[in-house]
């Protein structure tokens, strides 16, 4: 360090110009045209300038959480001369571990751009090793960023990298998953030949249909409510999101912005006298998709639960219902029919406390939907 200031200080003295260094800061409301606009040409190819209904959003879930604070937010590589060329986009998340409560961070988006964006993602990559972290994780990196994970310290968890995808009418489900890649699939035309195929498949093989469970009924509640049910239901694990009450109405407040997943409902599960067992968080799409965000239960009804669960869905008339997977529930959901599990991305995560670190290792953790990045319009949408 001294000889890098002697160096510095001849150059001033001599009267050249000294070139700009760059640094890792928390990113500030001012860096949200640059950061948006770059998220635009890297994860969506478009070279236009970020639309405003971009930039809002991105404001509202990286500055808007109540616990939000610079240091535990989004982090930008400032090149020196005003320029963003990386940065690394999170969310605070709070969690208990083991009895005391942290401030995880939720990464969202790792991006960078040109010469300056390399070194910035380098410095970035830096700051969010294992040493320096309570908590840290995303549940859709790439290969080359999950590699990246381990070399800093994180772990995989190779469960929660799975979405399970049942198919309640396979024809509709069919056309709606390949529809995202062949357009002509998504012609309304094409809905009615799907749905009396369906209908003549469903009648010639009944068991397409998920049983329901003898005594255990199915209820709509506000999703308000789910957190006070989850709470009780998620003291078995080491490692669970806190959901403070001003946190968890925040994150469904955002969740019902990604409109494109549909309406963001809540059912519970009642056993034979009327108990309480369970309950599930989903977006619901009319007659097309349900994309299950939470299931908790009580221990040991983990299949009626989710055997419920299934029946339910189908009876409201969804083509498909897809989740991210749990180590809890691999078991029971493992036994429906015309199901399937497909690699989202890798669930990965640092931290600095081996406590933590070995409950994730031993699926002593519950994250996932609300408590990941499951609701964010970035997957879907812009």
């Amino acid at each position: 360090m001294e000889v890098e200031l002697g160096k510095i200080q001849a150059a001033r003295s001599s009267g050249r110009e000294m070139p700009r260094m760059g640094n890792v800061r928390a990113m500030e409301p001012r860096d949200i045209p640059a950061v948006s606009s770059m998220f635009t040409r890297i994860f969506r190819k478009r070279e236009q300038e970020a639309s405003a209904e971009l930039q809002n959003y991105v404001e509202t879930i990286f500055f808007g959480s109540p616990l939000y604070a610079p240091e535990h937010g989004s982090i930008v590589y400032d090149d020196g001369t005003g320029g963003i060329g990386s940065a690394i986009l999170a969310i605070p998340m709070e969690f208990t571990v083991n009895g005391r409560r942290t401030v995880a961070k939720l990464l969202c988006a790792f991006m960078s751009e040109g010469k300056a964006g390399a070194v910035g993602a380098a410095c970035l990559a830096r700051a969010m090793r294992a040493t320096r972290q309570d908590m840290c994780f995303s549940d859709n990196s790439s290969p080359v960023s999950a590699d990246h994970w381990v070399a800093g310290g994180g772990v995989v968890l190779p469960i929660q990298s799975l979405d399970w995808r049942r198919s309640f009418r396979p024809f509709r489900a069919w056309g709606l998953t390949v529809g995202r890649q062949v357009r002509l699939l998504r012609s309304p035309m094409l809905s009615k030949p799907l749905a009396l195929a369906d209908r003549l498949l469903r009648r010639r093989r009944p068991r397409t249909k998920p049983d329901p469970v003898a005594g255990c009924t199915t209820h709509a509640i506000d999703p308000a409510a789910f957190v006070d049910l989850a709470e009780p239901m998620l003291q078995r694990f080491s490692v669970r999101p806190v959901w403070s009450r001003s946190e968890f109405d925040w994150l469904v407040t955002v969740a019902r912005l990604n409109t494109p997943l549909g309406e963001l409902l809540c059912r519970e599960v009642r056993d034979e006298s009327g108990r309480v067992i369970g309950a599930y968080l989903y977006f619901g799409k009319a007659g097309e998709r349900a994309t299950v965000l939470n299931v908790v239960c009580e221990a040991g009804r983990e299949f009626a639960v989710t055997a419920q669960m299934f029946h339910a869905l189908d009876a409201e008339g969804y083509a498909l219902a897809v989740g991210s997977s749990q180590p809890f529930l691999m078991n029971a959901i493992s036994r429906q029919r015309w199901l399937s599990f497909h690699h989202r991305g890798y669930f990965c995560m640092v931290t600095r406390h081996a406590d933590l670190k070995d409950a994730a290792q031993r699926n002593d953790i519950y994250v996932g939907g609300l408590a990941s990045e499951s609701w964010s319009r970035l997957l879907t949408d812009f």
